[in-house]
Parts: structure tokens; C-alpha cells; sequence
């Protein structure tokens, strides 16, 4: 059974999704509830100018076509994250770490103190538009380590995120993804299609990192006031990769590396894993993590899966609150 250290609660790691996790209204039955969460969401929605508005209209209509765009899916996954990031602060959450996976790292940074939130969603927004004009491109989904899909990376295929010893996301152009596809398909691999219109962490994106490189240069960044394990290193963030604008820039062309920051998380202490994100698809993976399987950390959403609708929708924060005030932290559950 799952439980804290006499004494001593597990400290909390928060937890942010990447391009993948998306689906239509995802976190919309807490916009008017809660407080805390619409006013940041709203904040986001306000920097992001004119189409602020309208994508939260189509958000809270749960508009599902296009979802899977970066100019839609990217500062959704982005504020929502960040409105529930501020949501658990207000609760008395005091997270001892902080993951992001993709732009998830972006919501990690601001909640860090690395950089502030207007800068974040100035840079987004630049990143977002950018990569629109980079070459047609997606990602695969492969249930395989990265060892047994050498035969795959080939035709500017590569490997776009390490999400665990056999989850592996491949990146590249449209042709030839659909090409090393059918490679696995004949090898017995499972393998899917990611919800992504853009070849994420590839070299197809470098050309939106130049393009927005200046906006990187000008913005001013800080070491982070909390632990950031960066899904870019598979480590901590150091003080000095935490002020290099490079650093970020770079980070939409380099592969995601979230087991081994998961890894490292876990193997520095045990850990109330807490996944603010929609869809419960990080807590998918950290439940495979053997620190987590064992019980010597645990995990849980604060966000319902995709396919729980009505009532159901609002037990999931309530849930995860009581969970983390169970392992012995000061939180407000209601």
C-alpha cells in the first residue's frame, strides 16, 4: 500500500505535458469554478493577442478540429498547465520539483521563476508561428526501446522523445515516417501516429530555431527558484543552462528526454509524482517507473482522462488534494 514515511511526507514533483496529450475541453470544467484557474488561464489567453479570444472560445466548446496543430494544441497544453500549476500553489502545494515534457518544460520554467510569464508566451507564440513554415512533418509513436528501431532512422527520420525503456517517439518528414512505419508494422512493433502536424524535436524544426533565436536573446532569464529537472538533459537544470537563451531556443529541435529526468527525479528521493496535465498521460508512464511500481513514490492526475464527462470530471483535483494532504502536506482540499 502506498504511503509516507512516518513523519516525513514524500515531497511533491509536479508534472506538465507535452505536444501529444491534447483532446477537446480538456480542463474547461474548472474555467468559472475555480477562480484561480480562469484568471490564468484568462492571463494567458490576454497575452496571446487577438487570437487569445477565439481559441478560448473554440476551448471551451470543446472544438476538436485542429486541435492537433502547434498554433492550437502548443499554448493550450501550455496555459493549461500553467493555470493548474497556480491552482495547486493557491491550494498549499509546495512542490519540492518541477518536470515538463515538451512545452511542458516552458510551464515548468515560468512556475520556477526561470522566466516570466508574458516572455514564456511572447516566446510561444513566436515558436508556435515559426514552426508553421518549417517542412510537413509528424511523429510516430513506437512501444520498442531506441536500440531495436535502427532500421527506422533513416530519410531524416530520428528519435524525437525517450518516454520510457520501451516508448519511443520518432520524428521526421511525413514520406518517410509513413515509410518507417510500415518497417515496425512488419516487425511486430506497435507503433501509432502522434497527435502532431509538425516533426517536434528534429532537425526539420531548426529553421523556426533560427528564426526566433533573436527573441531568445532578447529575453531575460533567471536560475530557477525550485528544482527543474529538464526533459532537454535528462538531469537537473544548472544555473548556467537555466540564463543561456541558446538553451531554450534549442529545445524544439533536440530530442525529449523525460525517462531519464524521470530517472533522475526518482533516483534523487521518493516522490508524490502529481501530473498536471490532461488525459493522465504522464502519469501513464511515471506508474511504469520501478520506484513507483514498488510504492516507494507514488503518482496521481489532478486532471480526469479524456473520456470522463459530467461530474465525474471535477473528483480528480478533489482526489488528488486529498491525496497529497493524506501524505501528510497542509493543503486546501475545497
Amino acid at each position: 500500500m502506498e504511503s509516507a514515511k512516518a513523519g516525513r511526507p514524500r515531497p511533491v514533483a509536479l508534472l506538465f505535458a507535452g505536444q501529444g496529450a491534447q483532446h477537446p475541453g480538456m480542463g474547461a470544467h474548472l474555467y468559472g469554478t475555480e477562480p484561480v484557474f480562469t484568471d490564468a488561464m484568462d492571463a494567458v489567453f490576454g497575452l496571446l493577442g487577438p487570437g487569445g479570444a477565439a481559441l478560448r472560445a473554440e476551448w471551451l466548446d470543446g472544438r476538436e478540429d485542429g486541435l492537433d496543430d502547434a498554433g492550437r494544441a502548443q499554448p493550450l497544453l501550455f496555459a493549461l498547465g500553467h493555470a493548474l500549476g497556480r491552482l495547486l500553489l493557491d491550494r498549499g502545494v509546495r512542490p519540492a520539483a518541477l518536470l515538463g515534457h515538451s512545452v511542458g518544460e516552458a510551464v515548468a520554467a515560468v512556475l520556477a521563476g526561470v522566466v516570466s510569464l508574458p516572455d514564456a508566451v511572447r516566446l510561444l507564440a513566436a515558436r508556435t508561428h515559426a514552426v508553421r513554415d518549417t517542412p510537413p512533418g509528424g511523429m510516430l509513436a513506437v512501444a520498442a526501446p531506441v536500440g531495436a528501431l535502427e532500421g527506422a532512422l533513416r530519410d531524416g527520420v530520428v528519435v524525437g522523445a525517450v518516454n520510457g525503456p520501451a516508448q519511443t517517439v520518432l520524428a521526421g518528414p511525413d514520406a518517410a515516417l509513413d515509410r518507417a512505419q510500415e518497417w515496425l508494422r512488419q516487425r511486430g512493433l506497435l507503433c501509432r501516429r502522434a497527435r502532431a502536424r509538425q516533426a517536434f524535436h528534429s532537425p526539420l524544426v531548426a529553421p523556426a530555431v533560427t528564426a526566433t533565436s533573436a527573441e531568445y536573446e532578447r529575453t531575460a532569464f533567471r536560475s530557477p527558484g525550485v528544482a527543474l529537472y529538464s526533459a532537454c538533459t535528462g538531469r537537473p537544470l544548472t544555473g548556467r543552462e537555466a540564463v543561456d537563451p541558446g538553451f531554450w531556443a534549442r529545445q524544439l529541435c533536440e530530442p525529449v528526454l523525460f525517462w531519464p529526468a524521470l530517472d533522475r527525479l526518482l533516483g534523487d528521493g521518493d516522490f508524490l509524482l502529481v501530473d498536471a496535465g490532461p488525459g493522465e498521460s504522464l502519469l501513464s508512464l511515471a506508474r511504469r517507473h520501478p520506484s513507483v511500481a514498488t510504492g516507494r513514490s507514488a503518482v496521481v492526475s489532478a486532471l480526469p482522462p479524456a473520456h470522463l464527462t459530467g461530474k465525474d470530471r471535477g473528483a480528480a483535483l478533489a482526489g488528488a488534494l486529498r491525496r497529497i494532504a493524506a501524505e501528510g502536506h497542509r493543503v486546501r482540499v475545497q
